[in-house]
């Protein structure tokens, strides 16, 4: 079904009929996602997986190999294990797979000397960058958390634990609260706090704030103890006090250590991202209080990117440049991956519409120039943006894993058919006129 207009006929199907009618093309991309995953990321020769696949999916075998991408592909593998045996369907060759990404990790990534993770390492296996953003650190404790969930394995939990424990004595701002973007190996402070070079060299960021706040919320979901429980308030406190701007609905993105914005735009895909994953660590911290605080950020989040952030084809614009104030139009592939839960979620939480018509939008967009229906996976630029395949940046690599997207197939099968029960549930309730118990 190529948009919801086609999707739904008139009544008496609904909205959430035709979206429900859907899950079977999201099945079907979830299994191309982890089917490309398993052929073509695998590093044979070295273990552990590839630093580099080409657009074309050749190998680049002597590209360096990033913790984030490698702390993201046990992630995804973790929780696809989780998914398929809710499902019902086998998980044996996800588990392994997942087990493949800990080992490694375990062998390689993680500093037995300091605690935390290396930034980077050569295709063998040596060391070669060592510094500690609190975003990688955070990543390695998302795919421990989801590995523990898994399998069972000690090791995991503990290590999730361990890096935990270091970002919360080593990372906070004991003095004006949030999380500080990066140290070195030893954990003592840096110069030079840059995530990638595109960023500013400042020492707090939205995503940085963000991905603690996502990855804590994992941590719990597998440890739920007033330790993480604490950390967790914690930061989402600081997220929506100092991140989040409840008046126009944006994210600050770079912050001096005093909080004041130096920002130089909007991100329409983080503010989208920001709304679904903070909506989900209200929930799973389970204070209702708390979560009437801050969830009106999580609307005014959705509402700006519905009101601002879309393009002409449907699909969600990348950033608003406050120099040029202009939007920037390409397309990247995380941002629609992430859209797609954002928007679904706002369609769940508040009833309206037009996020069901937003979903279907930027889901016929995806289709249309967002998967590589030739090659298998999705493209990093939008092929709307880029004429030329050979243009384009890597299929995988340091920036790009099965994460954004594979998190979105199962986010949206999931969302979908616990709304379907949901209703049934009700239904059933209307017509018996007894208690369902849900």
């Amino acid at each position: 079904m190529e948009s919801l207009e086609a999707a739904i006929p008139q009544p008496p199907r609904t909205q959430q009929d035709a979206l429900l009618a859907l899950v079977p093309q999201f099945e079907h991309h979830l299994e191309g996602i982890a089917r490309w995953w398993r052929d073509y990321s695998l590093d044979e020769a070295h273990g552990g997986f590839l630093g580099e696949v080409s657009v074309y999916n050749i190998p680049r075998v002597q590209a360096d190999k990033g913790v984030v991408l490698n702390a993201r592909i046990l992630w995804f593998f973790s929780e696809l294990g989780l998914h398929y045996r809710a499902a019902g369907k086998p998980d044996a060759e996800a588990t392994a797979l997942a087990q493949r990404a800990f080992d490694y990790f375990m062998q390689y990534f993680d500093d037995a000397e300091h605690g935390g993770a290396f930034w980077s390492l050569d295709y063998r296996g040596q060391m070669r960058e060592a510094k500690k953003q609190t975003y990688a650190q955070a990543f390695c404790i998302y795919g421990f958390a989801s590995f523990h969930r898994l399998t069972g394995n000690a090791l995991a939990l503990e290590k999730a634990l361990q890096y935990f424990r270091r970002i919360e004595a080593n990372c906070v701002d004991r003095d004006l609260g949030g999380y500080v973007e990066a140290v070195a190996r030893d954990w003592s402070a840096v110069a030079d706090y840059r995530l990638s070079e595109k960023d500013l060299n400042a020492p707090k960021t939205m995503n940085n704030h963000l991905h603690v706040l996502e990855a804590y919320t994992g941590l719990y979901r597998a440890l739920p103890t007033e330790e993480v429980a604490a950390a967790l308030r914690a930061s989402i406190q600081w997220f929506c006090e100092y991140i989040g701007n409840l008046d126009n609905g944006h994210l600050r993105l770079f912050l001096e250590m005093d909080w004041r914005d130096i920002s130089g735009g909007y991100s329409y895909g983080h503010d989208i991202e920001a709304s679904w994953l903070l909506a989900e660590a209200l929930e799973v911290l389970g204070d209702k209080a708390f979560a009437q605080r801050y969830t009106p950020l999580v609307h005014a989040l959705g509402d700006s990117c519905l009101r601002e952030g879309i393009g002409d084809r449907g699909q969600v614009l990348d950033h608003f440049d406050f120099h040029t104030r202009a939007r920037h139009l390409d397309s990247e592939w995380w941002v629609q991956a992430e859209a797609l839960v954002g928007f679904l979620n706002m369609w769940q939480t508040t009833g309206n519409g037009d996020y069901a018509h937003a979903f279907a939008a930027v889901w016929k967009y995806i289709k249309a120039f967002q998967v590589d229906h030739e090659d298998g996976e999705w493209l990093y630029h939008a092929s709307l943006d880029h004429a030329n395949k050979g243009d384009q940046r890597y299929k995988l690599g340091f920036w790009k894993g099965p994460y954004h997207n594979g998190r979105a197939m199962m986010e949206v099968i999931q969302r979908l058919q616990r709304t379907a029960h949901a209703a049934k549930n009700e239904q059933s309730h209307e017509e018996t006129g007894h208690e369902i118990l849900v």
